[in-house]
């Protein structure tokens, strides 16, 4: 096996073997605690630049295929287990998952303490890191990952959007149009729209509130996506016509926090982030628990003790994190608008949040006559 080398911006370093790619990366390293559902993982454009660390101590079991990829390519910057599995064992498989990193061009290394390595992260926070396969020496590595850009100040939406509109139709009969805001969509969202009956036309990153609204949809979704919110300028700029407009708007996790910008909150960096299958949310409006699906280094900074005044009217923290009291969710309760910071379209579960998508079938109401509107290839 080749030896690989991963070496942490605070100095930490560990050595392990070569998996997936042979090579040299650097990114932001994260942790994910999913036991299952690594593909999707993998596959989430809000990935985008981060150094995936699974806490799990066996991955790779079940192999790849092709209908549980959440985006066209494997967006990680980088991947580290403790364990992989030697062949996959699942009647679905189509491939390995330490071929499908070897193809994809990822880096990954394995045989790392990840308990250890994950303890580390959680003490002193999410930071950059280098895996590499090709050199031998942590201090000419941790040089490197030094000069590397971090994630505060990133805007990555576009690196990873669709480069053309699409459409994904509806299943049985058009009942609504929504248009979607690209900033990193993940294929089980409008498919999920789609099995409600929802024409889904999803446009890039940087498409305007005119664009957006030359559709004369029935709602607005606004994707999750990476980077910092706080550096993504156009969307907010666009939400905030759209909620100007008085056209409903859905956010879900970088949505939720552009929604939460063009409210007029502001955002932070948390420590170390929410990442993985099992996070408890509290429903502040019923006292509902939910376990939900997270990726999010970011969250929106909103007081949950009361009501806010904002440009478009008030609005208010609707959804909490147990773990920790981190805003997970927003209403407008003078417009037809709402986000959540978690995923309720997790492909790989779990499913509690997946109402949601009624909730954004019910706000939008009863369909409208519409025009004829653009349409264009599948490109995710």
């Amino acid at each position: 096996m080749t030896p690989a080398l991963l070496v942490l911006e605070d100095g930490r370093t560990f050595r392990g073997e070569a998996y997936g790619a042979v090579g040299e990366t650097v990114g932001e390293a994260v942790f994910a605690t999913g036991m299952t559902g690594y593909q999707e993982t993998l596959t989430d454009p809000s990935y985008h630049r981060q150094v995936v660390v699974m806490t799990a101590p066996h991955v790779g079991n079940t192999g790849v295929n092709a209908e549980d990829r959440e985006s066209a390519r494997v967006q990680v910057a980088g991947y580290v287990v403790r364990d992989p599995a030697r062949v996959p064992s699942s009647w679905r498989a189509t491939g390995s998952l330490q071929d499908e990193l070897a193809g994809a061009g990822v880096v990954g290394v394995s045989g790392v303490d990840t308990r250890a390595l994950t303890r580390h992260l959680r003490e002193r926070g999410a930071m950059r890191v280098g895996l590499s396969s090709v050199e031998d020496d942590p201090a000419a590595l941790l040089d490197r990952v030094r000069a590397a850009p971090g994630m505060l100040g990133a805007d990555l939406a576009h690196e990873v959007s669709t480069p053309e509109p699409y459409v994904v139709a509806a299943v049985g009969p058009t009942r609504r149009r929504v248009a979607a805001l690209d900033l990193g969509i993940k294929r089980m969202t409008p498919e999920l729209l789609a099995r409600r009956g929802i024409e889904t036309h999803v446009l890039p990153a940087w498409s305007t509130a005119d664009e957006l609204l030359a559709l004369d949809p029935d709602g607005v979704f606004v994707s999750n996506g990476p980077g910092d919110p706080g550096a993504t300028a156009g969307p907010v700029q666009a939400v905030r016509r759209v909620l100007a407009e008085g056209v409903p708007v859905f956010g879900i996790c970088f949505g939720n926090q552009i929604l939460g910008r063009a409210l007029g909150f502001g955002t932070y960096k948390l420590r170390y982030g929410h990442r993985g299958l099992n996070q408890p949310v509290r429903d502040n409006a019923t006292g509902r628990v939910e376990v939900t699906a997270h990726n999010h280094g970011f969250a929106v900074d909103a007081p949950t003790d009361r009501v806010s005044e904002t440009e478009f009217g008030r609005a208010e923290v609707s959804h909490v994190n147990l773990n920790d009291g981190v805003v997970e969710g927003l209403r407008c309760l003078d417009r037809p608008a709402f986000g959540v910071q978690y995923h309720p379209e997790a492909a790989a579960g779990p499913h509690d949040a997946a109402h949601l998508f009624d909730r954004f079938l019910d706000l939008m109401g009863t369909r409208r006559p519409h025009g004829p509107a653009a349409t264009g290839g599948r490109d995710a």
